[in-house]
């Protein structure tokens, strides 16, 4: 994401990973910006801003259903 604005950042450290969770924009729109370090291995995804109520839904299903089991 070439030329993009940062406009908020989160930060979660758990144990030896640290994640990073950007609001970002370009020309394209915004995006969510999730990112994972594990001693310096970084992966990516790109979350579109409008399917983000969509993904926290699905995150959160996934979490109920881990509460169940």
């Amino acid at each position: 994401m070439q030329n993009s604005e940062l406009l908020h950042t989160e930060k979660i450290i758990a144990d030896r990973k640290v994640f990073f969770i950007d609001l970002k924009e370009n020309a394209r729109g915004r995006v969510v910006k999730i990112t994972e370090d594990v001693s310096g291995n970084r992966d990516t995804i790109m979350v579109p801003l409008e399917i983000l109520d969509e993904f926290i839904t699905a995150l959160n299903d996934v979490k109920a259903a881990s509460e169940q089991l």
